[in-house]
């Protein structure tokens, strides 16, 4: 058994970063003794250009007590949490990064906890290296964090490259993004159609997910105007600043009945409706490093389409559990689409996704992550 505590954001944070949190934490918590910390103030709401940074009243709590107690822009915060970890005394000190807005709160954290706890191993679980939108600074910022820890996980080759970019001497594990298992069950097909108003005999393809311009939904938008009118858009998300570009996409494109928009965040409990009442989901990104629609997709057992870029392809066995679109162009977004769906019914997509989600279980993840601490 390890003393491991984890620093992160957890429920009642929203969004991947703290999901990806919940599950790992419920698993090393079986054979661990794990502590979680996470944040008072995670961003200063001007930063945030979301709606709210919390789930919402009915979304799936795991039971996990996070202490809350680091304020990302207070200093006085940064000492008074490492000092709660320290006095812990854990084997492992585990951070979820994925922004360098995070490294001088984080780095300072991490470092004295070194200081302190001579013993205790810093191992950081990198959701980005480096941000989707990059800024000035982003390298310096990053590099002081990254120089604090003893070990990485990365969760695609891609990551690994940047990694290795900045540090060149560092110890990775490349270990997958893990498929949830905690969303409730498919929905009759059908049914799912009905309860979100949607025609029940068309080509339904999915777009969910925040709206963010690396996304390129615009894309996808386009990419309708090659397909006949037997396919619907399905597009589900909160949007990050404004939708007049993808409402002027629709409109000039005469689209307005072949795409069905539902521009809010989705709870937990309708995520079932929207993968079950879907034939495909679509990630039509420009840039991105690895996603947790295409682990929620495959929960349901949903076959995905995206582009070459970053680790997508990583997560999607060509043929078999999805395809990969070798650039992000509607065209070939539109061909990939169609040629999907002539061969859907003979490719047995459903029980390749079942196998890849064997291999990607939560358990294995927390296995291979508990040797790798060990091998420090």
């Amino acid at each position: 058994t390890m003393r491991i505590a984890f620093l992160s954001p957890f429920y009642p944070y929203r969004g991947g970063i703290a999901q990806f949190s919940d599950s790992l934490f419920d698993e090393l918590r079986k054979t661990n003794d794990v502590k979680a910390f996470t944040f008072k103030r995670q961003y200063p709401s001007v930063f945030f250009p979301g709606k709210s940074q919390y789930v919402l009243e009915d979304d799936l709590n795991r039971g996990i007590s996070a202490q809350r107690i680091l304020d990302s822009i207070n200093p006085m915060t940064f000492g008074k949490t490492a000092h709660l970890v320290s006095e812990f005394k854990p084997d492992v000190f585990l951070l979820s990064f994925w922004m360098p807005f995070f490294s001088p709160s984080f780095g300072r954290i991490a470092g004295i906890v070194k200081k302190k706890n001579r013993g205790t191993k810093i191992v950081s679980i990198m959701h980005n290296v480096l941000p989707h939108e990059k800024r000035t600074g982003d390298v310096t910022l990053t590099k002081y964090f990254l120089n604090k820890c003893s070990g990485f996980v990365v969760l695609n080759e891609d990551s690994k490259h940047q990694l290795l970019g900045i540090k060149p001497d560092a110890k990775y594990l490349v270990r997958p993004h893990p498929l949830y298992d905690h969303y409730g069950d498919k929905v009759d097909k059908q049914e799912a159609r009905t309860k979100l108003g949607i025609p029940p005999n068309k080509k339904i393809i999915l777009f969910f997910g925040l709206i963010r311009g690396y996304k390129g939904l615009d894309l996808l938008i386009e990419a309708m105007k090659e397909l006949d009118d037997s396919y619907l858009l399905l597009i589900a998300g909160e949007v990050y600043g404004k939708f007049d570009k993808y409402n002027d996409l629709i409109k000039n494109n005469n689209l307005e009945n072949r795409i069905v928009l539902n521009l809010k965040y989705i709870p937990d409990k309708e995520l079932p409706l929207y993968f079950s009442a879907a034939d495909v989901c679509v990630l039509p990104y420009r840039s991105g490093t690895q996603s947790g629609i295409v682990a929620v997709s495959y929960y349901f057992r949903l076959p995905v389409i995206v582009t070459d870029t970053g680790g997508l392809k990583e997560m999607v066995e060509e043929g078999k559990t999805g395809l990969v679109v070798p650039k992000p162009e509607p065209e070939m977004l539109a061909h990939a689409i169609e040629k999907f769906m002539k061969s859907k019914d003979n490719s047995h997509f459903e029980e390749n996704i079942e196998k890849f989600r064997q291999e990607h279980s939560w358990k294995s993840f927390g296995e291979k992550l508990i040797e790798f601490c060990n091998s420090l």
